[in-house]
C-alpha cells in the first residue's frame, strides 16, 4: 500500500471520528448507488473533508472478482480477440520464470521487476499491446504510447493473431530484458 494512503487511514479516526472499518460498515448501510451520493452524505452528514470521503468511498467498494473473472470481462462481447491474448501470454511466459500477469478492470499488466508490457482490448476488433521501450524510436507499426500515457513507451495496435510476428515477438523480448 502507497505510504500517503496508508497514513491517511492511520490519521482517520482522529481526523473523521471513526476508523475506515467503522466507515465501510456505514457505507454498506447505505449501499449508495453513486459515488457522489456517498460523497454528499459523508460531508453533509458527517462534516468529513473531501479527501477523507472520497478515500473512504475508494476504499469501501468491494471487489470479489478473481484475476480469470477480470480477464473474461475484458473480452465480453470482444471473443474474437481473446486467442489473441492467450497467444501473447504464451510467448511472454517463455521469457522467464520471473514474470507476473497482473488481470486488472480494463487490461493486463505484463511485469518482471517493472511492467514492461500492458495488454488491452481496445476495440471489438483490437489489442493495443503497450510496451516499455525507452528511447526506442517509433515506426509506422511501433507507434508512441498514446492512451496507455506513462505506462509505456509505445502501443502496437493487434487485429489478428498473424500479427503477432517475430518484429512483435522481438519487441516484447526486449521490453522484459529493459525491465530487470
Amino acid at each position: 500500500m502507497d505510504k500517503a494512503l496508508q497514513t491517511m487511514i492511520n490519521n482517520m479516526p482522529q481526523k473523521t471520528g471513526k476508523t475506515l472499518e467503522e466507515w465501510k460498515k456505514i457505507l454498506k448501510s447505505k449501499a449508495f448507488e453513486k459515488h457522489g451520493q456517498a460523497m454528499t452524505f459523508l460531508k453533509k452528514e458527517h462534516g468529513v473533508t473531501h479527501g477523507f470521503a472520497n478515500t473512504i468511498i475508494q476504499l469501501s467498494k468491494e471487489n470479489t472478482d478473481t484475476p480469470s473473472d477480470l480477464v473474461h470481462k475484458q473480452y465480453l462481447g470482444k471473443e474474437n480477440l481473446k486467442p489473441i491474448y492467450e497467444q501473447l501470454l504464451v510467448i511472454v511466459e517463455k521469457f522467464g520464470k520471473d514474470i507476473k500477469i497482473i488481470p486488472k478492470k480494463n487490461s493486463v499488466s505484463i511485469i518482471r521487476k517493472k511492467q514492461f508490457a500492458l495488454i488491452k482490448p481496445a476495440t471489438k476488433t483490437r489489442i493495443d499491446l503497450g510496451l516499455k521501450l525507452k528511447d526506442k524510436p517509433t515506426t509506422d507499426r511501433l507507434e508512441n504510447s498514446g492512451p496507455f500515457g506513462a505506462m509505456c513507451t509505445h502501443r502496437v495496435r493487434i487485429t489478428n493473431i498473424a500479427e503477432i510476428d517475430d518484429e512483435l515477438i522481438h519487441w516484447l523480448k526486449e521490453a522484459y530484458q529493459k525491465a530487470e
